[in-house]
Parts: structure tokens; sequence; C-alpha cells
């Protein structure tokens, strides 16, 4: 019992000396302490994603479109200047941004506004080609590939949604999909269907016709709100700028796009009640295509013994969906090639050889 409590004495006396040493200690041994003080000026933020480089090689090359009607301003869309040489800075934009106008101006960043000059205008790729005094060109737009570009890879645009308002405005997204084709209402009521770029970056009104970009600073495609499906949120298209740039010089020029016609009326394959209208029967199998309605006489159809009710197919091995895919494929060919159609004519598929004799300009 005597070493117990001895024990317990031990404990308490051992606790109690180290309390007062502690309190001795912090109360007669100076600690050395630092005090850190920054101002907010001595603090770099770095944003390893910026894109600001990108940006600072297009964005004065973006302009803003007014189409005007007795002078009247009636739309506003966006272009950017691609060349430039002693006289004249020359723009690419929308078809249907100047479409209507009798006048068109050009805004610039500086706030200099300049009459243009619509050089040429093609419905089908919706591009126009504009020429302004090349004393309000601030900057000229390096042209890319779209072809190098991925899935994926980061895109921004540069335009000015709503007028200008809103003048320079970037939004940056994804490509998220390459030769996509949407279809699209023409003013004489055909319908056509084009190969397009995918985005997730915003094109709202006013975008039209500005370009789509990517991490190089260079214009890869034409954003054209036209494209864009009103249901469908976050989804924005562009025209591949290989295309534009392959129309570009003739449109400088003032020359008219020449397109190919075949010299046939045509009617989508799963019109059933059109193509009945039209006497015309096919079999339950035959869902895809464009079906001959009728042929002209003097055109490349009528040499090439097309006949009513034939379904097109292929066109060079592409299979045909319906009559606006047909059209935009045989627009990728030119005044004189030979392209193969297979056919199916009462139930049995051919192939058929069409030389390209007649173009739209030929009306």
């Amino acid at each position: 019992m005597k070493e117990k409590t001895i024990f317990v004495v031990s404990i308490i006396t051992s606790l109690f000396v180290g309390i007062i040493g502690t309190i001795l200690v912090i109360q007669y041994v100076p600690i050395k302490t630092e005090v850190i003080e920054k101002t907010v000026a001595q603090i770099t933020a770095t944003d390893d994603n910026t894109i600001k480089s990108a940006i600072s090689k297009v964005y004065d090359a973006v302009v803003v479109v007014e189409a005007y009607q007795n002078n009247q301003l009636i739309g506003t869309g966006t272009g950017f200047v691609y060349k430039k040489d002693d006289n004249n800075g020359y723009l690419i934009t929308n078809h249907h941004v100047t479409e209507d106008a009798r006048t068109v101006k050009v805004l610039n960043n500086n706030g200099q506004e300049v009459e243009a000059k619509v050089l040429g205008s093609d419905e089908y790729a919706d591009i126009a080609v504009l020429s302004i005094d090349a004393s309000a060109v601030m900057q000229v737009a390096e042209i890319g590939e779209s072809s190098a570009s991925e899935i994926g890879d980061s895109v921004f645009t540069v335009g000015s949604p709503l007028g200008t308002d809103y003048i320079g405005t970037v939004t940056k997204g994804i490509l998220s999909g390459k030769d996509r084709t949407v279809e699209v209402e023409l003013s004489n009521n055909n319908t056509f269907m084009m190969e397009v770029l995918q985005t997730d970056a915003a094109i709202n009104p006013g975008n039209s016709g500005g370009p789509l970009v990517n991490m190089n600073g260079e214009v890869i495609g034409v954003n054209s709100m036209k494209l864009v499906e009103d249901k469908i949120e976050g989804m924005g298209f562009a025209i591949p700028i290989e295309l534009v740039m392959s129309a570009v010089e003739r449109l400088e020029n003032g020359e008219a796009i020449e397109r190919p016609l075949i010299g046939a009326s045509l009617m989508d394959a799963d019109n059933t009640y059109g193509l009945f209208y039209n006497k015309i029967l096919l079999d339950d199998s035959i869902t895809s295509g464009t079906v001959i309605v009728s042929v002209e006489e003097g055109y490349p159809a009528q040499a090439a013994n097309l006949q009513k009710g034939d379904v097109i197919l292929e066109v060079n091995g592409t299979k045909i969906k319906n009559t606006a895919h047909f059209r935009s494929q045989l627009y990728k060919y030119s005044i004189g090639d030979t392209i193969t159609l297979k056919i199916n004519r009462d139930g049995k598929e051919m192939e058929v050889n069409v030389l390209l004799t007649r173009s739209a300009t030929d009306e």
C-alpha cells in the first residue's frame, strides 16, 4: 500500500513540475516569429489555359457588317479580313447577311465605319466577299485548315452577337464534330445539304460570317447562324474554310459559281404521297435516295438515258440520303466532269455515267 502511494505521488509531482516548466519557458524564453505580408500588387496570377495570344492574331481582323435598305438598318453580321493590297481590304462574311442589302457598311474595332462593296456572293455556300478601303483594315486574319483539326480541339469565335453593342465578343468551345451534314432551305424553295463543322462555342444572331478559330489563331471555318438548330442548345455550325477559299477568288472577280445541273425534277424516295401523285411506285425496300420525276430535253439526264421512276442511290460510290444530299454531292463536281450514278430501275440496280455539260448559269 505504501509503495502504491509513493507511485501516485511521483506521478502528480512530475505533472506539476512539467506544467510549471512550460509556463516559465513561454514567459521568459523569446520565440522567434515571422510575419509575412504581401500586397495584392505583389501576387501574380497565371492561367496556363489562356487563349490571349491566339485571340490577338485575329481579333482586329474581325468587323461588324451592317446591311441597309433605303437608309434603314435591316440586319447585322460579322466578317473578317483575309487579304489586303495597296488599295483595298477583302472580307468574308455570309451570303445571307448581305443578300437583301442595297448598301453595306463595315465597322472595325476602332469604331471606324466605311462603306463596303459586295464583290460576289454565293447562296449555296452561304458566303460573300466584300471590299473596303485599305485604310480601315486593322489586321489580316491567318487562314488555316479545318482538315488538320480534330474532334475535341479547342476553338473560339469572335463576333458581334446582337449588333454593335457587343462588338468583339469572344466565345470558346471545342470542335464537336466534322463532316456533319445539315439541310438548308434556299430562296428558290429548294433544299441543300451542307457539309459543316460542329462546335459548342456560342454562335448567336450577329455572329454570322465571323471566324471559327483554332488555338494557333488560324481561321478554320466561317460561322453561320442560318445553320443553327433553334431547338438544340449548344450546337453551332461553321462552313469549312477549304470550301470557302475554293470559291473566294472567283467571287472576288464577280464571277458566278458554276454548279452542274442534270436536268431532272427530283423527289425524295420516302415521299410516298408525292410519288403516288406522280404515278411512281417504289419497292418497299427502297427507303433512301432521290427519284427522277421528269427529265428535261437537252440536259445531261436525257443524254444519259435516265428515266422517270429511276431511283438514284449513289453518286461515285457515295450513298444518297435524299434530294438535298444528292444536290450537295452533285455540286462537288464541275462542268465537263463525268459522274457515275448507281440507280434502281424497276427493281434492278445498274450504273449510269453522266457527263455534266450544263450549269445553273446557262439558264
